[in-house]
């Protein structure tokens, strides 16, 4: 079998509604035994081809299952630092939460154990990881889960405390709205 449709075979049997990104090793997996110029080839063939389509550099969308349009920049942030303490903060939560009076346009801000480092994923927007020091130990009370982002997720008190540590602007903020939080 040609490997662009031993690819589209296996893609379609893995792929659903929950399991709908992969890494450039998660596709190399599926097709064993090529050399590195055969398998960038064929991942640039099944992206012509719309098998593919890529959200940022090393991870792909598999865009022929129903997946959660609006939730990919959090799910690839997700698999992008699997290894790191990450939680969804700053303005991404203040504007969940009507703290802030502007939405962030497919842009989504998360402190991060790791570096510092904003993410191009090209037509679905931006991701922002900003250091931060905290340990889960430190925040616990002040983060949640969130299966739907596959994320945890700061308090707005958190948040807020976050903007003040990270020096953003809070220029936006509705303090009166951000009070009933605190």
């Amino acid at each position: 079998m040609q490997p662009i449709k031993q690819l589209e075979q296996v893609l379609s049997n893995l792929a659903d509604a929950e399991h709908f990104l992969f890494s450039l090793s998660d596709l190399r997996a599926i097709i064993p035994g090529q050399s590195l110029a055969a398998f960038k080839a064929l991942i640039g063939r099944a992206g012509k081809n719309a098998l593919l389509k890529r959200v940022c550099r090393g991870l792909y969308l598999y865009p022929k299952v129903d997946y959660p349009a609006g939730l990919i920049l959090y799910h690839a942030a997700a698999r992008l630092r699997a290894n790191e303490f990450n939680y969804i903060s700053l303005e991404s939560v203040l504007s969940d939460a009507g703290v802030i009076s502007q939405i962030p346009m497919n842009w989504v801000t998360l402190m991060s154990s790791g570096r510092s480092y904003i993410v191009d994923c090209e037509a679905f927007g931006h991701i922002e990881f900003i250091h931060t020091k905290k340990t889960p130990d430190k925040v616990a009370s002040q983060i949640s889960y969130d299966p739907r982002y596959r994320l945890w997720r700061a308090s707005v008190t958190l948040a807020l405390r976050d903007m003040a540590s990270t020096r953003r602007n809070t220029d936006l903020v509705d303090w009166e709205a951000a009070r009933e939080f605190i």
